[in-house]
């Protein structure tokens, strides 16, 4: 793997570390993605901060809603800015150590 290709792979590791914990800060409630976004800038751009909420609700680590409806969602689609999200218990337990994955940096 050359060096150009590690990098993107470590960025996004520790990207969606930082996702999950700023989800994780209203655990008990659904936090809006645009703010998680607004947050996390600048170090990382919405397109990586839907990258990271794509692999984490694929991973089962949260759940998705729609803001206004509590609908629930199954993927990002180009509603990004009016949904919400939720850790799952696995997420929680990934939170916690209880469960490892090697692309999510805690």
């Amino acid at each position: 793997m050359d060096i150009k290709n590690q990098m993107k792979k470590n960025k996004f590791i520790k990207n969606n570390g930082a996702v999950i914990r700023a989800i994780n800060i209203l655990r008990v409630d659904y936090v809006n993605l645009y703010d998680v976004a607004a947050a996390l800038e600048p170090q990382l751009t919405s397109a990586e901060v839907q990258d990271s909420v794509n692999y984490l609700l694929e991973s089962g680590y949260i759940r998705l809603v729609k803001i206004r409806s509590q609908q629930p969602v199954e993927c990002i689609g180009d509603d990004f800015e009016q949904l919400a999200a939720k850790l799952t218990a696995k997420g929680i337990q990934l939170i916690c150590g209880a469960i490892e994955d090697s692309c999510v940096d805690l």
